[in-house]
């Protein structure tokens, strides 16, 4: 029997485990139950598939993502494992074939969608195959107080009930403490050795702007930063989703929507798209990303606030898997604030207490004047030494503002407008009697009589907004669910009274980033190749292209770009030297090794 060392040699081409891993493959080798969190990109897939490989028996996985199966087994067998899956996307022939491999011993891993567990028909195959190990992949889906909740997840309890004997390994990227503790409990793993790995994606920068006019500033982004990558940009609706790609692809730039409005085909070409075409770019809704396994996506960007810090980060961390710089990017408003505080008032008692929490720390992140990266690994219970470097707010720190009088201002309309006319409003109209505009609106309401008419003109439109943002983010003003309207909060009086200081932060302009010297993608500029070293890097990225287009499958299960970048560099003139670079296994080293080879020398 191979040692997971040797394992990890001969399968998957690498020499050493990252950081965490061997601890965790070793525990669930010897049978032990396990708990891992570790961000994406960390290697979360190495720490059952190795000890699948290693136990006797298959590895059974319960992934909720059966558009991405396929894709799943397909990246396996390219190493040379023996992997299946069942779901209901199947044809009887290929589901009876795939369970006649498993009971005949001819599978190392079988890939489950979690609803097939409430099947009677897979309980009883199963029971008649021989189990090396349950891998429960996402294990955030069982937490009904998180954004990705499956109810089908819930039944995972009653593995351990059937199968005491068969370790289970439950992994996930996006765990508070608290969602932690519910995976824990639901899951019947209190008495599993639990691993945490470290949350910080180092690569990421992460940034926040305002928003004004996103399509733009988007364009802007895409064009200066992230010229032909691949990536993703979420929206909150299926409407904008559909705007933003058709403006997108207007202006010259390759994107496709997805969003749960639209067909099952589609929803699936698109992904497939995604995967296997450089520079494609999605929009969506949160209805795509989870186990997207692409790893060089190079920017992540949202044009909406996310409903949560969870929901925020596990979408960032789709970013730049193969660990070179990718770019989390978000524009961020008013609007957006007013929108979420508006939903976070919906629903029962415990449901608005959740979601406003959520929100608040949403906010938080947005507005912080610190370092973002330790205000977000401190969500999850971790903490940095240092302000990161990477992200905006270190490298262009915000000024902060003694902000009370424009707050008392605010606030005063506010409440004027409520004791005088019995009236509210939303921010427009707020803004508007503060400037003193006379507009249609004010002179039918009569609110150029008012006597804080005008009070406001030392400040402008945009700045006004601001404030009233920030106002809102702090708990100082709140939303009508109703009619969006603004309304005093009970911290509005110590502010009115002069007891409470108010200091906001005023964004300092940001220095234009430009657009990488000599054109092409960044994510090539990020590779840092020595100059001799980059033609062999865009020939073997060719030749990767046309062999995943010939075989029907994404580029990176052939070879990812670090792997490629490696064989540049050193330039292999032999299979023996080419099996030493990282990545090249056994099973690629015979399947490709000539091609390869041949590729650099023509």
């Amino acid at each position: 029997m191979d040692t997971p060392i040797e394992v990890l040699h001969r399968v998957f081409g690498y020499d050493s485990f990252r950081e965490g891993q061997q601890e965790i493959i070793e525990h669930v080798v010897k049978g032990g139950d396990a708990l891992v969190l570790m961000p994406t990109g960390g290697g979360k897939s190495l720490c059952y598939q190795i000890p699948a490989l290693v136990r006797p028996g298959v590895g059974v996985v319960i992934s909720p993502l059966i558009a991405l199966m396929q894709d799943q087994v397909d990246a396996l067998r390219a190493l040379g494992v023996r992997a299946g899956f069942l779901n209901s996307t199947q044809g009887i022939d290929e589901r009876q074939a795939v369970e006649a491999a498993f009971l005949g011993g001819e599978l190392d891993l079988l890939y489950l969608a979690p609803e097939r567990l409430r099947v009677d028909s897979t309980l009883r195959l199963l029971a008649r195959g021989d189990i090396s190990l349950f891998a429960i992949d996402e294990a955030h889906c069982v937490s009904q107080w998180g954004h990705d909740f499956r109810p089908d997840y819930l039944a995972l309890s009653g593995l351990h009930e059937r199968w005491p004997e068969v370790p289970r390994i439950a992994l996930t990227a996006t765990a508070t403490p608290a969602t932690h503790a519910e995976i824990s409990s639901r899951l019947g793993l209190d008495q599993a050795r639990h691993f945490v790995a470290g949350f910080d994606r180092p690569n990421i920068h992460y940034r926040i702007t305002a928003k004004s006019e996103p399509k733009r500033q988007l364009l802007e982004f895409l064009r200066t930063e992230h010229p032909g990558d691949a990536g993703i940009v979420y929206c909150l609706s299926r409407s904008s989703v559909e705007k933003i790609a058709e403006f997108l692809a207007d202006n010259g730039i390759p994107a496709v929507p997805y969003h749960a409005g639209l067909d099952a085909a589609t929803r699936a070409a698109h992904q497939s798209r995604f995967l296997r075409e450089d520079g494609l770019i999605v929009v969506a809704t949160i209805a795509f990303g989870m186990g997207i396994d692409k790893p060089d996506v190079r920017f992540v960007a949202h044009l909406d606030l996310p409903k949560s810090v969870e929901g925020y980060y596990q979408e960032t961390g789709r970013a730049g898997r193969d660990g070179l710089p990718a770019t989390a990017w978000m524009a961020y408003g008013l609007q957006d604030v007013v929108q979420h505080r508006r939903l976070a008032l919906e629903g029962d008692e415990a449901h608005r207490r959740r979601q406003v929490l959520h929100l608040d720390a949403m906010l938080a992140l947005c507005e912080t004047a610190g370092c973002r990266r330790v205000l977000l690994l401190d969500y999850f219970g971790q903490e940095l030494d240092k302000p990161c470097g990477n992200c905006d707010t270190c490298q262009t720190p915000p000024e902060s503002w003694d902000a009370t009088v424009p707050a008392q201002k605010v606030l005063s309309t506010v409440l004027r407008l409520f004791r005088e006319r019995r009236q509210k409003f939303g921010v427009g109209q707020i803004v508007d009697i503060l400037l003193g505009k006379t507009t249609a609106k004010v002179l039918q309401h009569g609110h150029d009589s008012l006597t804080v008419f005008g009070v406001g003109t030392e400040l402008g439109n945009t700045e006004w907004h601001g404030v009233v943002r920030q106002l809102l983010a702090q708990g100082l003003l709140a939303v009508e669910p109703a009619h969006g309207a603004l309304v005093l909060t009970d911290a509005s009086a110590d502010v009115l009274r002069g007891e409470r200081e108010v200091r906001l932060r005023r964004d300092a302009p940001r220095p234009a980033r430009s657009r990488p010297s000599g054109g092409g993608s960044s994510s090539r500029q990020a590779v840092e190749l020595p100059a001799e070293a980059a033609p062999l890097f865009e020939r073997l990225r060719a030749w990767r292209a046309a062999t995943a287009k010939e075989q029907g499958v994404p580029a990176y299960v052939i070879f990812h770009d670090a792997t490629l970048r490696e064989i540049a560099t050193l330039a292999p003139s032999s299979l023996a030297e080419l099996g030493k670079v990282s990545g090249v296994g056994e099973n690629k080293l015979a399947k490709y090794g000539e091609q390869v080879l041949e590729t650099l020398a023509s």
